[in-house]
């Protein structure tokens, strides 16, 4: 096993814009993520059986859809690799927060697995392969900030501030397929640039839709409103708000509202995962 683990951090959507929508049913956005240094752990141990498993089911998740086992399993089909993995996921993250949680730990998978695995694929390969699991998992396999369009896949790496945030989760699993099937969901925002980023511009579409359908997550925005202008991140239900530094965002994350979990995490502009690889050279 690894004697140090493999992050799978947490991803923040600054903004998130629906600009349109595709003849096959995807979502065209404008959006730029930005990693935190806070997420899950994960725990790989190679193995000369083939075998890909999770010692430690993740509660409600089928084996199907475990996207950790889909990744490890597709990296070991595309490669023709002979070794199997024991994964051991330490879960930080909640599901359905907007947060891309899954994805990250599918990225993470793909990008250790293929270092421990010794199968030296490229990171355009990795990506690749991981747009098949999601499209948030290319911008993970990448490991940099960056400014996407398309479905999320058409990425440019940026630099942006290395605020800290608390982050705020109401404890309940926001479904994405449901926001986005949504009738009154704005799918036509103009397109903006990263200098009209910068300047202000920006905000989470499916925000409006979150907060009528989730009166938790509506009532925790406007709590936090107290403290400055939240957003959420994803199709939520988690919100973050930037604050001066982690002694502020402690104080107010001891605020929060009963039935909602939370944390202080620094936004990062490289991803800790390859800091991780690094130690792998």
């Amino acid at each position: 096993m690894s004697v140090q683990p493999w992050p799978a951090p947490a991803k923040l959507n600054l903004f998130l814009h629906i600009t349109g929508r595709r003849s096959d049913g995807y979502h065209e956005l404008q959006t730029l993520f930005q990693f935190l240094d806070y997420g899950d752990d994960l725990e790989f141990r190679v193995t000369d059986n083939g075998v890909i498993r999770q010692t430690r089911p993740i509660p409600g998740v089928a084996e199907e859809v475990d996207l950790c086992l889909r990744a490890a399993r597709l990296l070991q089909q595309q490669s023709g690799a002979s070794p199997g993995a024991d994964i051991t996921v330490h879960k930080r993250l909640p599901a359905g927060g907007g947060l891309g949680g899954g994805s990250s730990d599918a990225a993470t998978t793909l990008v250790a697995l293929n270092r421990l695995w010794g199968l030296g694929l490229s990171v355009d390969q990795l990506a690749v392969l991981g747009l098949q699991l999601g499209a948030d998992v290319p911008v993970f396999v990448r490991g940099h900030a960056a400014w996407a369009e398309g479905v999320g896949d058409d990425l440019t790496p940026v630099t942006v501030d290395e605020s800290w945030c608390v982050v705020i989760c109401p404890q309940v699993h926001v479904s994405t397929a449901e926001i986005f099937g949504r009738p009154e969901l704005t799918r036509d925002s103009p397109p903006i640039t990263i200098r009209a980023f910068r300047e202000g511009q920006g905000r989470n579409d499916l925000e409006p839709v979150v907060r009528t359908l989730y009166p938790s997550v509506d009532n925790a925005l406007s709590w936090l409103a107290a403290f400055g202008d939240p957003r959420m991140t994803g199709s939520g239900s988690c919100l973050f708000l930037p604050v001066a530094d982690r002694v502020s965002g402690e104080e107010i994350l001891a605020q929060r509202p009963d039935k909602c979990d939370g944390f202080v995490a620094r936004g990062l502009n490289r991803s800790p995962l390859v800091e991780r690889l690094e130690l792998e050279v």
